[in-house]
């Protein structure tokens, strides 16, 4: 009888974990590394790094470093799915709330729909402004405790996990707030536009 307990535990325990992960993702508890250009090497990040926001916005807004690192953060659990179909349970991390980043600069326009993530060598990434609004959806500089490493987007990430992790850019640079929507980076070498997970939308032809 304990035994057949002890079964039925590790069977709940594995159908709540598989009930976490989409269709066609397998876990991993590595961490890979994916991305598109070089990683940036910033020798004085102080001085070298900034964040501008623009577009549907009443007036653009630049934090520096500093400033930045001094608007209030929460740390969130979350799941991750990568669109080369891995994923990574419970990962931790901590940054800005993007909704309460909201709070910190101007007013959006009416208008105001989409966001478009500006990263370091051109990388672009498209996400709806309500997706951005959910409570898990940060401006992210930790993970597991520690700052962020080089290869994983130092010093500042989006993180949308609702979307395969792509979305959730590295190196972030700039927002741009747009009253329409347009294509990113691999959205436009033909990954899916919308990019949830779900329901397996990983490139535009499926």
């Amino acid at each position: 009888m304990a035994d057949l307990s002890k079964k039925m535990k590790r069977d709940g325990a594995l159908a709540r974990m598989q009930s976490r992960v989409p269709p066609g993702q397998y876990v991993t508890e590595k961490f890979p590394v994916l991305h598109y250009g070089e990683v940036p090497i910033y020798h004085d990040v102080e001085k070298d790094w900034d964040l501008r926001v623009w577009g549907e916005i009443e007036a653009p807004v630049r934090f520096s470093f500093a400033e930045f690192r001094a608007l209030p953060t929460i740390t969130i659990t979350t799941d991750i799915h990568c669109v080369t179909r891995w994923s990574k349970l419970d990962t931790h991390w901590e940054g800005v709330q993007f909704k309460e980043f909201l709070r910190r600069i101007p007013p959006l326009t009416s208008s105001a729909r989409y966001v478009m993530a500006h990263c370091e060598h051109g990388f672009t990434t498209n996400v709806p402004l309500d997706v951005l609004l959910e409570d898990d959806a940060l401006l992210a500089y930790r993970y597991e405790g520690e700052e962020l490493t080089p290869e994983h987007g130092y010093p500042l990430r989006l993180l949308t996990p609702r979307k395969y992790f792509w979305k959730s850019a590295k190196w972030l640079r700039g927002i741009e707030f747009m009253a329409n929507d347009r294509p990113g980076f691999w959205e436009r070498y033909g990954y899916h536009n919308n990019a949830d997970p779900w329901k397996q939308e990983r490139y535009a032809e499926e």
